[in-house]
């Protein structure tokens, strides 16, 4: 297989590109490193595509390094002909492969491998090629009579002769293909409940797959993972159900001459059983584990595309942030933390049952306060969130200064705040206060402190605990990365957990950055980076770019400009006439203009390509520049609704809190998110949510039905 050009057809783009990127990929080079700093080696590929090309070269290699260890498999059985090499290279997936090596597989003992044994392998062979028309089939069988070895009859000598014969017909590759291809095409995917703990609510979760069935080739992905986990825990039964008069008309055909022979009915009756006992259930499995795989593949996609506009939400710079972790009876912890995200404060407060110690825990947060000029609570959506909630709307108009609170999520934070990371962070803290200082900052800023929580805890996915937990770690992996790379990282503010994501970096080089920082102090400008342990030429190759250095030796450190452009960049200064010191005031009006007018001119006078020219121009202008901050922000509230509020045709505004494949779940202050389903997210007809909406998104949505007693809303953003 030509992985090279494979790659480029499906991928759509140029072969030199996919030749450059892979050289870049086995030259140890990351994917953030490629996306940003080598645009005209590889023409321009941004991250998404380098990664879905990553995976797919991966997974390529596979089928390849797959071929040849068959190949020797079979021709250490010295049955490896060129047909087999022939047929073994043409194929383009990993059961194909599997199909042809079926028949050399060492199996365990099967019906088929006891006939064997007792010498029934020339009387299959003979019932098998159908060239006899004459005679009675006893006679044919009674040289293969022998009670020593367990056969005692003309009836069990043709049993075995047909088992061997069944296992032949269900070890074909041919067969096996079209059976497979016409299972997945004509196929019945049903589930029925199992009547297991009729008194269990759980049961009601899986309701609508009580009595479900729908084409195998048309089930939407989240519906297979649902019936997935209901059969995993037992209140469903799945199969999948096909016209099997089909498929042995087929079988029929490929097997049985024109002219009938008196074995043939014996080869039909083996055939139909390989089909029942032998083929069905296996390409049944097969089936249901590609229909998961690629619910898994399509729900990690979206839980990526989630993630990613999670961690690129807007920080709120600046703002002294009390982080509110609410509870019941161990009371809500609070933390204070400055514009930076320094602790100033904690305390425990009471305002919820059983406790109900209101005007105490008022007084105490007007304190708090007052003393640190807090000017928004962050309140976590946990347990006990909807009284705390409205305890904060009751304390806010008691205050004479402007306070704001928002709801946020708080998934992971115990996670984190558990870690032994938070208990290095915060030793002195208990693990609930530690939660308040993460629900706090998260606010400040969502991406670093996110980053330091396992992506999978985070909580904007769907069916997460059933996918294959090692593929879902490196996809969300990667997003983070690329998040962290877009966004770049504070070289002296930076906790080990960010610098881990950036380019070039792992977890023991970035504890060496920050234990370099503290010995030596701030870093003052990206070629100290040199100078750290554990971190090569090849590292800071890597890293540098992404790496800021606000107020340093060189305003170009605080940009994503890499060290290996200065040179380019302080020509391109030179040839527009300005200096470094414009660049750092700000004096650059008419930069651009000059250098797109003649930018191929420039590029080669400054020796890079016209991509890179027109990075390097962006960096200049807004160093420092944070691209978060083209988003909208999030809303602060003052006030608080309850779902009792809500009246069908009320339109609300609120935010995206997450997506999934059949519709968005939107926070409208009510302390239940309500649900959009796809049919009511446009006035078009819309294939993927993603299309419409991402997480963080304001969107304005008109409420069509409210269930109070289920805590169910029906929202919808069509006409609105």
């Amino acid at each position: 297989m030509d992985i090279i050009k494979r790659l480029a057809d499906e991928f759509g783009i140029k072969r030199s590109q996919v030749e450059s990127a892979v050289e870049l990929i086995d030259g140890g080079n990351t994917i953030p490193f490629i996306a940003r700093y080598r645009k005209e080696v590889t023409g321009g590929l941004d991250d998404q595509l380098l990664r879905e090309l990553y995976d797919r070269l991966t997974y390529l290699r596979a089928i390849e390094a797959r071929k040849e260890e068959v190949k020797r498999l079979i021709a250490e059985q010295d049955k490896l002909t060129d047909e087999l090499c022939e047929l073994i290279d043409k194929a383009e997936k990993l059961a194909e492969i599997e199909d042809i090596y079926r028949p050399y597989r060492p199996k365990r003992r099967t019906r088929a491998t006891i006939a064997k044994d007792k010498g029934l392998e020339p009387l299959a062979d003979l019932v098998f090629s159908q060239t006899l028309f004459e005679g009675a089939l006893e006679d044919i069988c009674l040289p293969y009579i022998d009670p020593e070895k367990g056969v005692n009859t003309a009836e069990e000598a043709l049993s075995g002769a047909m088992d061997i014969i069944a296992e032949a017909v269900s070890d074909n590759a041919e067969y096996r293909k079209f059976i497979r291809e016409y299972t997945f095409n004509a196929g019945i995917i049903s589930s029925k409940a199992t009547g297991r703990d009729e008194t269990d609510k759980k049961r009601d979760v899986y309701k609508m797959y009580h009595d479900f069935s729908e084409p195998v080739k048309k089930i939407a992905g989240h519906r297979v993972l649902a019936i997935n986990r209901g059969e995993n825990e037992g209140f469903l039964t799945v199969k999948i159900d096909t016209d099997e008069a089909g498929v042995l008309s087929y079988l029929q055909k490929k097997l049985i001459p024109q002219r009938r022979s008196i074995t043939s009915e014996y080869v039909e009756l083996a055939a139909a059983d390989a089909y029942k006992r032998l083929i069905a259930p296996s390409i049944e499995n097969e089936i249901r584990n590609h229909l998961t795989d690629s619910a898994q593949e399509g729900a990690m996609r979206v839980f990526s595309e989630n993630l990613k506009k999670l961690l690129l939400q807007p920080p709120v710079k600046d703002k002294v942030v009390m982080g509110l972790d609410p509870a019941y009876r161990t009371g809500c912890k609070i933390a204070v933390v400055d514009g930076t995200g320094r602790l100033l404060d904690t305390t425990v407060i009471y305002p919820t049952p059983p406790q109900c110690r209101v005007e105490e825990s008022k007084a105490k947060l007007k304190q708090l306060i007052e003393k640190h000029g807090v000017e928004l609570i962050s309140i976590g959506n946990g347990t006990a969130s909807r009284e705390s909630e409205m305890f904060v709307a009751e304390l806010i108009k008691e205050i004479d200064r402007k306070v704001f609170y928002l709801v946020v999520s708080e998934s992971g934070a115990s996670v984190y705040s558990a870690s032994k990371l938070a208990a290095e962070e915060f030793p002195t803290l208990d693990v609930s206060q530690r939660s308040a200082v993460s629900i706090a900052r998260r606010v400040q800023d969502p991406l670093a402190e996110l980053v330091k929580i396992d992506p999978k805890a985070i909580g904007v996915g769907q069916y997460q605990h059933d996918m294959n937990q090692k593929r879902l770690g490196e996809a969300l992996g990667g997003v983070v990365e690329d998040c962290v790379n877009t966004v770049g990282a504070d070289l002296n503010t930076a906790s080990p957990s960010l610098l881990s994501y950036v380019s070039g970096i792992n977890g023991a080089t970035a504890k060496s950055i920050v234990s370099y920082r503290e010995e030596n102090g701030r870093f003052k400008n990206r070629k100290q980076l040199s100078k750290v342990p554990k971190l090569g030429p090849k590292a800071f190759e890597q890293c540098a770019g992404f790496l800021r250095i606000v107020g340093g030796d060189n305003i170009l450190d605080n940009t994503s400009v890499h060290p290996e452009s200065y040179k380019a960049a302080q020509k391109l200064l030179e040839l527009t006439g300005f200096t470094l010191d414009d660049v750092k005031e700000g004096r650059l009006g008419g930069l651009k203009e000059k250098a797109t007018k003649n930018i191929a001119e420039y590029a080669k006078a400054c020796g890079v390509g016209i991509p890179t020219l027109h990075d390097i121009i962006d960096e200049l202008l807004k160093p420092g520049r944070d691209p978060r901050d083209n988003i909208a922000s999030p809303r602060f509230l003052t006030d608080v609704m309850d779902i009792d509020d809500l009246k069908p045709g009320m339109v609300l505004t609120g935010t995206v809190r997450n997506v999934m494949d059949f519709g968005a779940f939107v926070d409208i202050g009510v302390h239940q998110d309500g649900l959009v389903h796809i049919s009511q997210l446009a006035d078009r007809f819309v294939r993927r949510p993603l299309d419409v909406v991402s997480v963080g998104d304001i969107v304005k949505v008109r409420v069509l039905e409210v269930d109070s007693s289920a805590k169910r809303i029906s929202l919808s953003m069509k006409n609105v």
